[in-house]
């Protein structure tokens, strides 16, 4: 049986961290590098018997890659602190392992979207898949600051079991992660030497929130689905807008 790494970065997730750890509780080994928190994010941990590192946040690539390189496992299983584990996917996992069925180096898992208490069904977010199940030898994260993947040279396999992700806790913290996503993401975009005209800035967000609302059916999802079209469809704004005035300035934030 090969044994598994649960890898998980966080800061100040003392709200999600007792829900996540229960899910994962069958691992052999929950890995937690932690950014400095200043809540009872470590007491948590070491109450609940996982390794637990420090380490100062280097962006979300670089952390993670460093997660995953820190385990004691190769074979990882990478969860972000406000996402669940299903039963069914944590039994597939294990019937996996157990078996030693595993033909890929790395596997997509499919992930439900979770926003106002709200399980949504539109918008893209219901299903969407992503690589979180992978042998380190031949797969890891990229070193990129926000939206950052897990690259392999191998096949990649598809698993059945969810994960549940729970996003934000309410509109006050969408928005905080709103601002420090979007200067980052803005950031990596003038390192890149990106250009980006007023024009283009005006005409992305009624043309964004119309497509989501109406085009990708977020108007099914009732007021949640209003909220998350409006928000999806600012953040680019906000990215780009962001973005001009770091050219402006001739520095990133």
């Amino acid at each position: 049986m090969e044994p598994l790494s649960v890898v998980i970065i966080t800061h100040n997730e003392e709200h999600n961290l007792p829900r996540l750890l229960a899910s994962v509780s069958w691992a052999d080994e929950i890995l937690v590098v932690d950014s400095n928190s200043t809540d009872q994010t470590a007491q948590i941990c070491l109450s609940a018997g996982v390794r637990f590192l420090q380490r100062r946040f280097t962006g979300f690539g670089d952390q993670k890659h460093f997660a995953v390189n820190a385990a004691s496992h190769n074979w990882v299983l990478a969860i972000d602190a406000d996402e669940e584990v299903s039963a069914e996917l944590a039994a597939e996992i294990q019937y996996m392992l157990k078996s030693e069925n595993l033909d890929c180096p790395a596997y997509r898992i499919p992930r439900h979207f979770i926003f106002m208490g709200h399980h949504m069904r539109f918008g893209g977010e219901y299903g969407r898949t992503f690589v979180r199940f992978f042998d380190r030898r031949q797969a890891n994260y990229n070193l990129a600051d926000v939206h950052e993947e897990v690259i392999t040279a191998g096949k990649i396999g598809d698993l059945n079991g969810r994960m549940l992700h729970f996003s934000y806790r309410n509109l006050h913290d969408y928005f905080q992660k709103f601002n420090n996503y979007t200067s980052r993401a803005a950031a990596e975009l003038y390192k890149k030497n990106k250009q980006v005209s007023r024009l283009y800035i005006f005409v992305r967000f009624p043309f964004s929130f119309l497509a989501l609302y109406f085009g990708k059916g977020l108007i099914l999802d009732g007021y949640p689905g209003f909220i998350w079209a409006l928000c999806s469809a600012l953040y680019p704004v906000i990215k780009y807008a962001k973005l001009r005035e770091m050219i402006k300035a001739g520095c990133a934030y």
